[in-house]
C-alpha cells in the first residue's frame, strides 16, 4: 500500500511501509521538463553531488561515512519518463529493525542525504572544478559507450526520427558536446535554480511509519527556498511526418528499427491490453516476431519490441544481415496484420498475459523494484497499483488485444548497414 503525503507545494512523499525486507530505500528526485538545454546538466548533477560534502570532502570520506551506516549505499539517479527528466539520488540501507540495540540507520541516513544534496563544497561560485571535470569525463564515456552499442544507437536514432516534434527524442544523458560545455559555476547556478523550482518526488520503502519519515525530512526541506513551477501534464505522441532513414557505418550486422504509434498511453483504459499486445507481438521468446521471424524464417539474429506507454510508441528492433532488410520489414508488418486480424491462438494470449503478470509480480520482490515501479508510475501519471494492474491484465480478452493492435500504425523506420553495402 502506497501512502502519499504532500509535504509542501510541489514536494510529495510516497511511502511503502513493508516489513519483509532487511534493506530499505529512499530516493529523492527533482523532476524537470525534458529539454535540450538542461538534459546534460541534469544527468551530470547527481554524480557531482556524490563526490563530496563539506564534512566528507572526497570519495574515501564518503565511503567511511557509509560504512558507519552498516554499509549503506547512495547512487546517482537519472530517469527519463515521457516528457520529464528526473535527477537525484537513491539510497539503500539496513532497516532499523536489524541494527544493533540503540542504533538507528534511517535518521543518520536522511541526515547524510541532506549533506549530499545541500552541503557540497563550493569554490569561485561553483562546484569544485576537479569534481565537475572528472564527472564530465565519466558522463561522456557513458554516452559514447551507448553509441558503441549499435542496437542502443539504432534505437536512439529511431526515437529521434519518431519524435522530431517531441522532447522524447532527446537522449537521456545529453550529448557529449553539451557535457563538455558545462562549467562548475554554470552547473551550480543550474542546481540552485532547479532546487527552488522543480517538482520534488521522495519515495521511501521500509518499516518506518510515513509520519516518521516526513518528520525526518523536514530539516532538509526547510533549508530549500522554494518557488515551485508546476509541470505541464504528460502528453502522448506529437504528430509529425514519418521518415525512412538509412545510415551506413563500419558494422558487421545490420540494425533495423521500426517505429509505430498509438493513441493508447498508460493513462488510457486500454493500456493493459496494449501491454499484452506488445508482449504477444514482440515482447519475448513466445512472441510472434521471435517465433516466426527468427525461429521459423531465420531472417534475423535477434528481434523484439518495446512499448513506451508514457508516449504511445512501440518500437521493433532487429539484428539482421544487410540483404534481409526488406524481407524482415515485410514480415514484421505481416505479424502485426495477423494480430489485427485476430490470428492469435489462445496459447499465445495466455503466454503473453502470464509474461506481463510475472513481470508485475517481480515488482514487489525488492525495495528497489517497488521504488522503480511506483516512482516511475507517479512521473508518467500511471494511476494503477500493481494489484490493480494485475487484475486489469488478467481480464484482457482476445477482442481487447485485437482492438489495441488495430490502433497501432507504422510511422518511421531506421536501418543501419555496412559501408560497402
Amino acid at each position: 500500500m502506497i501512502e502519499t503525503i504532500s509535504l509542501s507545494p510541489g514536494v510529495t512523499l510516497r511511502c511503502c511501509r513493508d516489513a519483509r525486507f532487511k534493506q530499505g530505500c529512499l530516493s529523492v528526485q527533482l523532476v524537470r521538463p525534458m529539454t535540450r538545454q538542461e538534459s546534460a546538466k541534469n544527468a551530470l548533477l547527481p554524480a557531482v553531488l556524490l563526490r563530496g560534502t563539506q564534512s566528507c570532502p572526497d570519495l574515501r570520506a564518503i565511503t567511511l561515512r557509509l560504512d558507519t551506516l552498516y554499509g549503506a549505499s547512495v547512487n546517482p539517479l537519472v530517469r527519463r519518463v515521457g516528457d520529464y527528466q528526473a535527477t537525484g539520488l537513491y539510497c539503500s540501507f539496513m532497516d532499523d529493525r536489524f541494527a544493533l540495540p540503540g542504533d538507528a540507520v534511517l535518521q543518520p541516513m536522511v541526515a547524510f542525504l541532506e549533506e549530499l544534496l545541500l552541503d557540497s563544497p563550493v569554490e569561485n561560485g561553483g562546484f569544485w572544478e576537479a569534481f565537475v571535470e572528472s564527472e564530465k569525463k565519466n558522463l561522456i564515456s557513458a554516452i559514447e559507450s551507448e553509441r558503441n552499442d549499435k542496437r542502443v544507437y539504432a534505437m536512439s536514432r529511431l526515437l529521434k526520427i519518431l519524435c522530431k516534434e517531441d522532447s522524447f527524442g532527446l537522449p537521456r544523458l545529453g550529448e557529449p558536446e553539451q557535457v563538455s560545455a558545462i562549467t562548475p559555476q554554470g552547473l551550480y547556478d543550474h542546481y540552485q535554480k532547479i532546487l527552488r523550482s522543480s517538482t520534488l518526488e521522495i519515495f521511501y520503502v521500509g518499516s518506518a511509519e510515513s509520519s516518521r519519515v516526513a518528520e525526518l525530512l523536514q530539516p532538509m526541506l526547510s533549508r530549500i527556498p522554494r518557488q515551485w513551477q508546476p509541470l505541464a501534464p504528460q502528453t502522448g505522441f506529437h504528430p509529425c511526418p514519418g521518415d525512412n532513414v538509412v545510415e551506413t557505418m563500419d558494422v558487421s550486422q545490420g540494425k533495423l528499427g521500426m517505429g509505430f504509434v498509438t493513441p493508447i498511453t498508460n493513462r488510457d483504459p486500454a493500456f493493459p491490453a496494449m501491454q499484452v499486445l506488445n508482449t504477444l507481438f514482440g515482447g519475448g521468446m513466445t512472441s510472434k516476431l521471435f517465433v516466426n521471424i527468427r525461429e521459423k524464417h531465420s531472417l534475423c539474429y535477434s528481434i523484439g519490441s518495446a512499448y513506451y506507454g508514457a508516449k504511445g510508441i512501440v518500437t521493433v528492433s532487429a539484428g539482421i544481415d544487410f540483404d534481409k532488410e526488406s524481407q524482415t520489414r515485410e514480415e514484421v508488418l505481416a505479424q502485426l496484420k495477423a494480430c489485427q486480424d485476430g490470428q492469435i491462438t489462445p496459447a499465445e494470449l495466455t503466454a503473453a498475459k502470464e509474461a506481463v503478470l510475472s513481470s508485475l509480480r517481480a515488482t514487489h520482490d525488492s525495495p528497489g523494484a517497488i521504488e522503480g515501479y511506483y516512482a516511475s508510475a507517479a512521473l508518467s501519471a500511471l494511476n494503477l497499483t500493481v494489484p490493480a494492474y494485475m487484475e486489469a491484465v488478467s481480464k484482457v480478452t482476445m477482442e481487447d488485444v485485437v482492438a489495441a493492435a488495430r490502433q497501432l500504425k507504422l510511422h518511421s523506420t531506421y536501418f543501419l548497414k555496412g559501408e560497402s553495402q
